[in-house]
């Protein structure tokens, strides 16, 4: 039989077209192919040309094919291998792990400023003393107190630059509001003018109306000033072609086109496709399919067989026009070469190809095996460029031999092999079961030892590390709750002092609007008792002053020198007596103060100098110190 030959495979030769297929078009209704892609007919009639209005359909499409691989198979966002964390490491790329591409990647300035906080956050922490160091835990605690200080500033800080981004739009949206609103209002008041410009020219129009009824029924009654009656004139009217009669005002009432459709012819088969159908139907074949009959040619021979001379004229014209195209078609052709006669190239001479002289057969020897060498390198080169196209095409190779068939004698051959593979395989699995069962037994029982060893040492590093972590959990759920009592704490004081703001408000808002009721009944009743006391007072104030009068007018008359030294000796007692008595008490006051001030200075006095006296006993102890350290060395050394 002869050995079937297969076609190129290739997708990218001339087969390409065998691994694409037309895309499915979908539509609300299950349509066969045939329908959706069917190529449309002429029609056999003819229409009337389509209007400008509608651009012309086309008569070619751009259909897109559609490849094995869907669009939605294909990878959109970057690739993230996995990985495994070590123990006891946390690497510094994984605080990037919350990024993702669109969201954060590629990295801008935001995210680089991100990654540099952190890396300084981790070298903060890394300078941070352990947990188990108690000598250190007042200087951890202000590390982190004044590492929490800094976020806070630097969350502040971003606070106000989005509360200024955000005050940026507000700013934005308020003017395009207001400009919308402008626009708005402009749209409005154009609106509005358009409108009473309307009304206007309608006003006008209708003024001019009324202007043109009156004057023209002034000109009416011009032509008959004396108001005569005149009876129509029937042979005037007909005699004049403008007057009423041929053509009535529509003013007047009278409109000529009234029954113009009335010679309006209306056809069945001119106004209906059917009845044009219909109409065409009818028509004989010669109207719809014309048919053109070639002309006759003239003759231009005699009965005798020979041209006539304007016959005989033409033909030598055309002879000469033909000879002048030929020869001038013949100067512009190239040269033809010789048919038999051909000239052949001599071949310029190769350079000389190098020799080496061997003046030995070692020599003759080593150039031998230099050259079987690279015999044996380009081999292996071409063995290996030929390794490597099969591993590309590994693939397609094992398609191939999977989906094409094989001829008789390899199927035979492929038979005989899968038998022989097969027992072979059937003897390996039996002695590998026997083997199995001897090493199962043999594992189990050793598995039965090592699992209870492993089970010990595992609960125990299991409630070690439990033991720890609870530890470590106690611990941080101490400081935990001494932070959240600390909050909670000045939360609580917060509220109390707001609670206590809020009432002492609200007390002092009920207070003005009572003390408002309370004036305000006070200022009626005291507008009314001032009316009245005033109106007495004034009359007892001018009847008191008249006897105060009429007294000091009595005094003044009896008054002695001596009684007004002593008048004026009172009025300087009782200025002077007062500043005295103020000096006084400001001067108790003072000494009274001094002698709390001279305690608290011998108070601070005293610490300080027992300070002093400590720190100086404490460098002289360390000076002498270093001085004995550096004679015992020099003694050493000595």
């Amino acid at each position: 039989m002869p050995k079937e030959v297969y076609e190129d495979p290739d997708v990218t030769g001339k087969n390409r077209y065998k691994y694409f297929e037309r895309p499915f078009l979908p539509f609300y209704q299950q349509m066969p192919f045939n329908v959706v892609f069917a190529s449309t007919r002429a029609e056999p009639y003819t229409f009337p040309p389509p209007s400008t209005k509608y651009l012309p359909i086309p008569s070619m499409y751009t259909v897109g094919t559609q490849t094995d691989y869907r669009d939605a198979e294909v990878q959109t966002d970057p690739y993230s291998p996995e990985y495994i964390v070590c123990q006891d490491s946390i690497p510094e790329l994984l605080t990037l792990a919350t990024l993702t591409w669109g969201r954060g990647l590629p990295a801008g300035q935001a995210e680089v400023e991100m990654i540099e906080r952190a890396r300084e956050k981790r070298a903060w922490e890394a300078t941070l003393p352990a947990l188990s160091d108690t000598s250190q835990f007042e200087k951890r605690r202000r590390m982190m107190n004044a590492m929490e200080r800094k976020e806070w500033a630097f969350r502040e800080q971003e606070i106000e630059k989005l509360q200024e981004i955000r005050l940026e739009v507000l700013k934005e949206l308020l003017k395009k509001r207001d400009e919308n609103q402008n626009e708005v209002n402009m749209a409005c008041l154009n609106a509005q003018w358009s409108k009473l410009q309307e009304v206007k020219e309608a006003k006008l129009a209708q003024i001019q109306r009324t202007h043109v009824s009156a004057i023209r029924k002034l000109l009416g009654k011009g032509k008959n000033i004396e108001g005569k009656l005149e009876r129509r004139n029937i042979i005037k009217d007909y005699s004049d072609y403008a007057s009423q009669v041929y053509g009535p005002l529509s003013r007047l009432g009278r409109f000529t086109d009234n029954n113009s459709e009335d010679f309006v012819v209306k056809n069945h088969y001119l106004n209906t496709y059917e009845g044009l159908v219909e109409l065409e139907s009818c028509l004989p074949d010669f109207v719809t399919q014309p048919r053109i009959r070639p002309p006759k040619p003239k003759v231009t021979t005699t009965k005798d067989g020979f041209l006539k001379r304007a016959a005989r004229m033409d033909h030598e014209l055309a002879e000469v026009h033909k000879a002048l195209l030929e020869k001038k078609n013949k100067g512009l052709e190239a040269k033809k070469p010789m048919r038999f006669l051909q000239r052949k190239p001599i071949p310029q001479p190769q350079l000389p190809t190098p020799t080496l002289e061997m003046n030995s057969n070692e020599e003759e020897d080593i150039e031998m095996a230099v050259i079987y060498l690279q015999k044996l390198l380009r081999g292996r080169v071409v063995q290996n460029m030929m390794f490597e196209g099969k591993e590309k095409r590994l693939e397609l190779i094992q398609e191939l031999r999977t989906s094409h068939a094989l001829q008789e004698e390899d199927r035979l051959v492929k038979k005989a092999e899968k038998q022989v593979t097969l027992a072979l395989q059937r003897q390996r699995n039996l002695h590998e079961h026997k083997v199995s069962l001897v090493e199962n037994h043999l594992a189990g029982l050793e598995g039965w030892v090592l699992a209870d060893m492993f089970d010990f040492l595992s609960k125990e590093l299991v409630r070690l590390q439990e033991e720890r972590r609870v530890h470590a959990l106690a611990m941080l759920a101490e400081r935990q709750r001494r932070m959240r009592e600390a909050e909670e704490s000045g939360q609580r004081q917060v509220e109390e002092r707001r609670l206590q703001e809020e009432d002492q408000i609200f007390k002092e808002v009920i207070k003005v609007h009572q003390s408002t009721v309370t004036s305000y009944l006070e200022d009626i009743i005291l507008n009314t008792e001032e009316n009245t006391a005033e109106e007495q007072a004034r009359a007892e104030i001018e009847k008191m002053a008249e006897e105060i009068n009429d007294i000091a007018y009595e005094m003044e008359s009896r008054r002695t020198q001596l009684q007004s030294e002593e008048i004026a000796a009172e009025l300087v007692y009782s200025f002077l007596i007062p500043e005295l008595q103020k000096g006084f008490v400001k001067e108790k006051v003072r000494n009274a103060q001094q002698k709390h001030i001279l305690a608290a200075h011998q108070v601070i006095h005293r610490y300080t100098e027992d300070m002093l006296q400590k720190h100086c006993v404490e460098q002289q102890q360390a000076s002498d110190t270093e001085l004995l350290e550096g004679e015992t060395e020099n003694e050493q050394n000595s």
